[in-house]
């Protein structure tokens, strides 16, 4: 475990540095160099994050897991943990919940969604054009351009429009049901994020803020709502504090 410890360490360090050069100036002198060497250095990047979360999810069954290192202050322990501060998430997770039925009911009902999207795809069409200096491009990262070029390449928007109208359907529902609220946030900031790396803001960075708040509060943000039934029928999060189980010498949830 030791030793899985400090390989961890060191590949986060690699990764952190990767991420710091590829975000270099390319007029520096020890600034990455362009294409191809930069796609192979973001992927390694990505690699090496991924293999970081992995090893870290091993390390929940270490006795020293659950020890609080740092505290935190009382009114963020409140608002992240405090069934009463449901009523703080009510609002905004129904504000959310429904910005994204609505947003989802007009591409379910509207043309270029359901029926082959073609709507979709001219929004693919728009995002990876790059026009003559000095504009920018509405998509900044080589990366994501190639992949929405995959995508048109492959007509995959004739699926990806379901998957898109339905996804925000499902999250929209998910949220004012209070069902599974931080599942169905994750997906909504996951959404956002894809609409803002293709260059569009609108509202998303609105959203995307209010979403990773209910990430973060997800235990409480769904307790007026199903969540308040569902979560414990799942096993979380109303269990005794890590504390009193110890002294009870119930095992801790792995």
């Amino acid at each position: 475990m030791d030793m899985l410890r400090r390989s961890v360490t060191w590949i986060a360090l690699v990764a952190a540095v990767i991420l710091v050069w590829l975000q270099l100036p390319q007029d520096w002198p020890i600034s990455a160099p362009g294409q191809p060497l930069n796609g192979y250095l973001t992927w390694a990047f990505w690699i090496l994050s991924i293999v970081v979360v992995l090893i870290l999810f091993t390390f929940r069954r270490d006795p020293a897991a659950t020890e609080v290192e740092v505290e935190g202050p009382a009114f963020a322990r409140f608002l992240f943990a405090n069934t009463h501060a449901g009523l703080f998430w009510l609002p905004i997770r129904l504000f959310l919940g429904f910005s994204w039925l609505i947003s989802g009911l007009g591409k379910a009902t509207g043309e270029g969604w359901l029926d082959g999207g073609s709507a979709l795809a001219a929004y693919w069409e728009r995002a990876v054009q790059i026009p003559d200096a000095p504009a920018r491009p509405p998509v900044t990262y080589d990366w994501y351009r190639d992949f929405l070029n995959f995508l048109l390449a492959g007509n995959h928007e004739t699926w990806f429009s379901w998957l898109v109208t339905f996804g925000e359907l499902a999250i929209g529902i998910g949220l004012i049901l209070g069902a599974l609220t931080g599942i169905a946030a994750f997906f909504g900031a996951l959404m956002n994020m894809s609409f803002l790396l293709s260059g569009s803001a609108s509202t998303n960075p609105v959203l995307f803020t209010a979403a990773i708040g209910l990430m973060l509060a997800w235990r409480v943000a769904g307790y007026y709502g199903l969540d308040r039934w569902l979560l414990p029928m799942l096993g979380t999060p109303w269990r005794a504090p890590v504390a009193q189980r110890a002294a009870t010498g119930e095992p801790t949830p792995g």
